[in-house]
């Protein structure tokens, strides 16, 4: 069992956040670019200073926060597997069609259906007090009366299993340190089924975050298929805090658990693609990309609203500019991405047949901050190419150095296979501040950083898709 969730939580941490600690830049210079490509970048310097201007000054400011705030307002968050989902979906494809954009369409996926519906925790001994939860994705519910057991709080896994005789009948209540998302949210993904093991009734998960105004964030869990399915959800981290001090004074916790969360089968929905298509090689293909799904709180304006709509702003740019890059520029707002990629996943099985036609697979997923780099996973070679493009943005925006590691959970599939993939390095140091809690709102995010985070977005896009030649591979 302990070998199993590291494997899934890797699904759902966007790489260069999962290695964000030990990032460091490349140690290519483009000195050692092929004379070729030095001078084929350089002949690219004007077109990236148009797309800037445009994007920082010009007809694009504020175009991708203002279309993101007029879609979050009318949608607010989308559930996969919800009515209002497809609602937004369905708007997307109207709007891109709208911009003049080739190929919109849909592609029909399977998707995972969940409900919330009502939850509540109430401590009745020693005294009465409603801790605020949030069930987890694909938790399964208490009966309808709930549960009404003693609970006992537990600082990790290992203090889980010193205390495995206590277990039994009992909530479970982690009280994990943050030591960084990776290493935290394991607790949220796996907690269930570590603490079923020994008997468990239901587990409560101090949200996993680096900070709270009582903000209680969700996310996805899964469960080991041999044991026995309990109900799970987050918690404060005050209330986590509170719970451990008292029981560390030796006080007796009673806590009554209600939560109606249910799992449906699952349902039909669509990736969003729309494109500039190739006026050379169309059948090559430079991929920018979001994940239009989110978690049933807040907005879904930082995850992943932003890296939605600088992904469409990039293609918006190059269209307004009158830019006809040689292979194709595709849009792709993937579905489901919240319970493991589920949609995007579906999109590379069908896809993966053409991967030798894929040069990259950008993915925004990171927040929309003032950005510093790119993130890149691929051959030195390609690399390089990535720094000569960094080098030709204005210093500004701080795009010159490009860093190992990047791609999120929807491009996964596709750098194991060998693709390259990339993100957007940003300054997303609060971002699990408000991660998958009501706090992910266009509150959150700033018109000029949105600018500048599109500016470079469609600077990298563009160059990738007009280039002679697809990125070298290993």
């Amino acid at each position: 069992m302990a070998g199993l969730f590291p494997s899934l939580l890797l699904l759902l941490v966007p790489l260069s956040l999962t290695a964000l600690a030990e990032a460091s830049p490349s140690s290519t210079h483009d000195k050692f670019l092929p004379d070729k490509i030095a001078r084929e970048l350089a002949g690219y310097q004007d077109v990236v200073e148009q797309i800037v201007d445009y994007a920082v000054n010009g007809p694009g400011q504020n175009q991708s926060y203002d279309r993101l705030a007029t879609f979050t307002d009318a949608f607010g968050s989308r559930l996969s597997g919800t009515q209002n989902l497809e609602n937004s979906i369905d708007y997307m494809l109207e709007y891109l069609r709208k911009d003049g954009l080739d190929n919109v369409h849909g592609e029909d996926v399977n998707v995972t259906r969940w409900l919330r519906n009502q939850e509540s925790a109430r401590l009745v001994e020693p005294r009465d007090y409603v801790i605020a939860i949030s069930s987890l994705g694909s938790s399964v519910g208490t009966p309808e009366e709930g549960i009404l057991a003693y609970a006992i709080v537990v600082r990790s896994f290992d203090e889980l299993v010193t205390r495995m005789d206590e277990v039994t009948g009992k909530i479970v209540v982690f009280n994990q340190d943050y030591e960084g998302y990776p290493k935290s949210a394991i607790y949220r993904v796996a907690s269930a089924s570590r603490a079923a093991e020994f008997g468990a009734v239901a587990t409560l998960i101090r949200s996993v975050a680096p900070f709270s105004i009582h903000s209680v964030h969700t996310g996805i869990q899964f469960y080991n298929e041999s044991l026995p399915k309990i109900p799970t959800a987050c918690i404060t981290i005050e209330d986590a805090e509170m719970l451990y001090r008292m029981e560390q004074r030796g006080t007796r916790l009673r806590i009554q658990l209600i939560m109606g969360a249910e799992n449906l089968n699952m349902t039909r929905s669509r990736n969003t693609v729309a494109e500039i298509t190739g006026s050379v090689y169309p059948e090559q293909v430079v991929v920018v990309s979001g994940h239009i799904d989110s978690w049933d709180v807040g907005q879904g304006a930082m995850d992943d609203g932003g890296g939605v709509f600088i992904s469409w702003q990039a293609l918006t740019t190059v269209r307004a500019l009158g830019l006809k890059p040689k292979r194709t520029l595709r849009l792709v707002l993937w579905t489901d991405e919240e319970a493991g990629g589920v949609g995007s996943q579906q999109y590379y099985d069908a896809h993966k047949t053409e991967a030798g036609n894929y040069s990259v697979l950008l993915e925004s997923d990171e927040g929309v901050f003032t950005p510093y780099g790119m993130e890149f996973t691929g051959s030195g070679a390609a690399m390089m190419v990535m720094e000569g493009i960094g080098k030709l943005l204005p210093e500004f925006l701080n795009s010159s150095v490009i860093y190992a590691g990047g791609g999120g959970t929807d491009v996964g599939w596709w750098r194991a296979s060998g693709v390259p993939t990339g993100s957007i390095a940003n300054h997303n140091e609060h971002y699990f501040y408000f991660h998958h809690s009501d706090g992910d709102t266009m509150t959150v995010l700033d018109p000029h950083q949105m600018d500048l985070c599109s500016a470079v977005w469609t600077a990298f896009a563009y160059v990738l898709a007009d280039m002679d030649d697809l990125l070298p591979r290993d």
